[in-house]
């Protein structure tokens, strides 16, 4: 088509779906992404997806699942039940055959068989749905390829160029192979290919391996559209390797160009190589024949090389002119950060859309979130991440990047104090790697409608302060000698001050024995002053948080709590927290109550984590009790969640604390066994000799039944002391200066 009629014929990009449904294989293990998900078994995720507003969605119908063994008579009936539910809400799918996957037991990437039995399987497909319009018989073929034939990571985890190259030249010939057998039954049917939109900078020396992977990197589509021929540097490439010319001939007898280009992009999709090696960890060395370098995310290194989402697509244009989606966007992070990502990529995409360049759609991606991506999936422990729902709690539920997705497709503009502000990529805290760039946070004073942070002088208030500047959420952070919250002239004089977006009560009494002789003042900073600010917010329409405890229980149960568990405090600071929970959620029910339990954290040495290393240092012994069973928090991980379920605009009373428990005085003995330290200083004693006014529960364990689930307590405490590591040296740094 000519390029000024096809930008003719530009329309508004689309919003579109995808739900993470990899099934690769590890040795003889596959580890099936929905299968984790529980997608199989729970039956309203298509209808929860369906209610977002988007029309067209990836679904996959993979090869793997549906015939495992050569003789399988495949069982339909699972799939047929949901595109019959996306077809019932008007959903388009985009069909996917395989993902990330080598193939059923009985083939494999470097099986020549492999191309064939793909093309028998789509021919199946296309039998029993001939109405499906569009495919991607394989996602990412040049990515599956580098990271099976020449990283080694996934089946048949091979190392080597020759690997890659006939893995890469099978998954390409499986492509169009599938797409001729599915067109004999729908001649109407439409290639999507979907490959990662990736680009390779260097410094100076190592030019010619940039230059070299740039070229690699346009091997799906130069493959499709028959531009690998004689004399093309690709071309020589495969030769030399030993690919015989007939399999590169193949493809131009064979033309099947992309109906859709889909371009997967990722913040690490654009890479740097350093032959500086020595100064970036050694998870990041690697080489070539000629030469060891580092190969780091582009977006860590502050190199002035031009690159970027709005550059690549215009390359991919200007290389192409064929049309052309993101199909894939997703980003590990904060809320926020993931409202920022997903709106700059839309905001990208349309305005090249209005400049001439044919951008269909962008695909919100892992709909139902995804795992084990921060290993890139080479292991059976999965860590979970959320996407436009979080499935943490086996139902999902809702998340702020729902709100923006719903907001894209209605063609109206996302609104948030939050969104408009740089995402960490813009920023010089990525610069993880330069000594030279310091890692600067917010200072709380943009312009932006910040977040009202009461507790200045606390340690939960100081996390929320340090937590938000990181995050570049605009914020204020408010003491006692600022605002007295159990005045109300003073809350709404506050308010109309600082006109915040949402309101985190991180004060009142927290002196536990103290509370039984204070009782009027424990009441009136835990009580009456939460109850004061609930109400000024809901009066305002600004979203409120407050925190309560696990004192609230009696520790009669023997098992978690949970957040629908009946309350009995057995103390004075826990009947404040109960009365405090009661009246806010009275006054505003759209409130969020978090309750937590013995926070730890690396920022001050006010918690009992940091008092057993100090004593201990000191040689001291140190007097825990033996008989109270608890879930320790870490102070980062509680605040950072905290955080995404007020962004997420979550209401009620929520349970966060890391996983496990433990009594004070084997918490104390792991912090000494991972400092280094001597257990015997730890004088282990039961409740009963410890002279405490306040009565407490001997079980307070504390379990969410809504979803948010923080890493295990060995976890956070590993990440404790590498905190304060580095805490150490920066302080050692500064002096040296």
């Amino acid at each position: 088509m000519d390029k000024k009629l096809q930008q003719a014929n530009c329309s508004n990009p689309e919003l579109w779906g995808g739900i993470e449904c990899t099934i690769n294989r590890i040795n003889d293990l596959y580890l099936d992404q929905l299968e984790y998900a529980n997608h199989y078994q729970r039956e309203n995720d298509l209808y929860l997806i369906a209610g977002l507003g988007i029309k067209t969605l990836r679904y996959p119908i993979l090869w793997e699942r549906h015939q495992p063994a050569p003789d399988t008579q495949i069982d339909w009936g699972w799939t047929e039940k949901q595109l019959t539910i996306l077809t019932k809400n008007n959903i388009r799918p985009i069909a996917g055959l395989v993902h990330h996957g080598s193939g059923p037991l009985y083939t494999n990437l470097l099986d020549e068989k492999f191309s064939d039995g793909l093309a028998e399987y789509a021919e199946k497909v296309a039998t029993k749905f001939p109405w499906i319009e569009y495919y991607t018989p394989v996602n990412e073929p040049l990515t599956t390829a580098r990271f099976s034939g020449l990283y080694g990571f996934w089946y048949p985890h091979a190392k080597n160029d020759v690997s890659f190259a006939k893995m890469f030249l099978n998954q390409m010939r499986g492509v169009v192979l599938a797409m001729r057998a599915i067109r004999k039954i729908n001649p109407d049917a439409k290639l999507l290919q979907t490959e990662d939109l990736g680009k390779t900078y260097c410094s100076p020396s190592l030019q010619y391996q940039a230059s070299f992977e740039n070229e690699r990197r346009w091997l799906t589509y130069d493959l499709l559209c028959g531009n690998i021929k004689p004399g093309h540097k690709m071309w020589n490439y495969f030769l030399r390797l030993g690919i015989p010319q007939t399999a590169l001939i193949f493809f131009l007898e064979n033309i099947c160009p992309p109906d859709i280009m889909g371009f997967n992009y990722y913040i690490t999709s654009e890479r740097f190589l350093d032959e500086d090696y020595k100064k970036y960890p050694s998870f990041t060395h690697g080489g070539n024949e000629l030469q060891l370098y580092a190969d780091v995310e582009a977006c860590r290194v502050p190199h002035t090389q031009p690159g970027g989402l709005k550059i690549l697509l215009k390359e991919a244009w200007e290389r192409y002119a064929l049309p052309i989606a993101i199909t894939e966007v997703q980003l590990n992070c904060g809320r926020e950060d993931q409202a920022r990502w997903l709106k700059e990529v839309w905001d990208i995409c349309f305005k090249l859309n209005n400049e001439g360049v044919d951008i269909k759609a962008v695909t919100a991606w892992a709909l139902l979130g995804s795992y084990g991506w921060d290993k890139l999936l080479t292991s059976k422990k999965m860590q979970y991440e959320p996407g436009a729902f979080d499935i943490g709690s086996g139902s999902p539920r809702a998340t702020a990047l729902a709100s923006v997705i719903k907001s894209l497709v209605a063609d109206q503009p996302y609104s948030h104090p939050l969104v408009d502000n740089k995402g960490w990529w813009h920023r010089d805290v990525r610069f993880i790697y330069e000594k030279s760039f310091t890692a600067k946070s917010s200072t709380g004073h943009d312009s932006s409608q910040p977040v009202l942070i009461i507790g200045k002088n606390g340690t939960l208030g100081k996390a929320f302060g340090k937590i938000c500047g990181f995050r570049f959420i605009n914020y204020k952070l408010l003491g006692r000698e600022e605002l007295d919250i159990t005045v109300e002239l003073q809350i709404d004089a506050a308010i109309k001050k600082y006109n915040p977006w949402a309101i985190i009560n991180a004060a009142g009494f927290v002196r536990v024995d103290d509370a039984e002789t204070e009782i009027e003042k424990c009441f009136n900073n835990n009580s009456h002053s939460a109850y004061l600010l609930a109400n000024a917010c809901k009066k305002e329409g600004i979203q409120f948080i407050t925190f309560s405890s696990d004192l609230v229980f009696d520790g009669t149960k023997g098992r978690p709590y949970l957040e629908s568990d009946k309350i009995n405090p057995l103390n004075i600071y826990g009947r404040s927290k109960a009365r405090a929970e009661s009246v806010v959620l009275d006054i505003n029910p759209n409130s969020l109550v978090i309750r937590t339990s013995s926070f730890f954290g690396p920022w001050d040495e006010y918690n009992f984590v940091s008092k057993v290393i100090n004593t201990l240092s000191a040689n001291n012994n140190f007097v825990a009790a033996s008989d109270i069973v608890i879930s320790p928090t870490y102070i980062p991980d509680l605040v950072n969640a905290s955080l995404d379920l007020l962004i997420d605009n979550e209401k009620g009373i929520w349970h966060l604390t890391n996983k496990g428990e433990i009594t004070w005085a084997n918490l104390a003995k792991k912090v000494l066994e991972k400092a280094g330290l001597d257990i015997d200083l730890i004088d282990a004693q039961p409740m009963h000799l410890l002279n405490w006014k306040a009565v407490r529960p001997k079980y307070s364990v504390l379990k969410s039944e809504k979803g948010i689930l923080l890493p295990s307590l060995d976890n956070a405490l590993t990440r404790y002391f590498q905190e304060r590591r580095s805490i150490a040296i920066e302080l050692e740094d500064i002096s040296k200066k």
